[in-house]
């Protein structure tokens, strides 16, 4: 009898995350900063001028690719609406009692009509990849495939691929980080746990929200899939 065992992770371009890096199976590594954000729409006409301008010249002050990834995830704020309604029950007073319970109606009539969206925003800074393009093809073909898109493979030394990207990485996460700063923007770099947790949630979608996994990456990397043929 001779098994064949496959695993869930051959379909994933990911290698490995270590040390707060992103190691893909196309030999290149990322580093991954989450951003906060800025609401334009409540500036002023000459705050958004200004904002534009700083962010053109954030753009042009950087000699390397960057990704810049908008994820919009839809909420399910039942529980939300279940403390509510428990709080509700705990007031005594009538005119607070009132106002809970015309607080919990008004948000329930916002999701009837709205999604209830949470927009995350993240910065991918990588290295080059061990892997040649051909001649024609798209030069970040290694870069774009960190949120889901298919790249070339090759075996990949993932110590090798850490020292030299620890060293690439490094200064350039600095001058992100510092740039951003300056338009009034937070940079921060993800650590392996968050890492582990914003993949797990991209590709498991339906898991309930605010799961929390371990950072053991071993334990994602076992074989889902063990089929055997038996040879009579």
């Amino acid at each position: 009898m001779s098994d064949i065992k496959a695993t869930t992770q051959e379909h994933l371009d990911i290698e490995t995350i270590k040390d707060d890096f992103v190691v893909l199976k196309n030999g290149s590594v990322c580093s991954v900063l989450q951003t906060t954000a800025v609401n334009f729409d409540l500036l002023s006409e000459i705050e958004q001028d200004a904002m534009i301008s700083a962010f053109s010249m954030l753009l042009n002050s950087f000699s390397f690719p960057i990704q810049i990834v908008i994820r919009s995830k839809r909420l399910d704020i039942t529980k939300y609406l279940e403390s509510l309604e428990r709080n509700e029950e705990k007031v005594s007073d009538p005119l607070l009692k009132s106002q809970a319970i015309q607080y919990r109606q008004f948000v329930q009539e916002v999701i009837e009509k709205n999604d209830v969206l949470d927009k995350k925003f993240y910065v991918v800074i990588p290295t080059g990849g061990i892997v040649d393009l051909k001649k024609g093809t798209n030069p970040f073909e290694w870069f774009f495939v960190l949120f889901g898109f298919h790249s070339k493979r090759a075996p990949v030394n993932v110590d090798k691929a850490l020292t030299k990207a620890k060293t690439e990485l490094t200064p350039k996460v600095a001058h992100v980080i510092s740039e951003f700063n300056r338009i009034g923007v937070k940079a921060t770099v993800m650590t392996t746990q968050e890492l582990v947790e914003l993949y797990f949630d991209i590709y498991n979608p339906s898991t309930i929200h605010g799961q929390r996994i371990r950072t053991n990456i071993e334990d994602y990397k076992t074989a889902i899939v063990n089929p055997a043929i038996i040879e009579e």
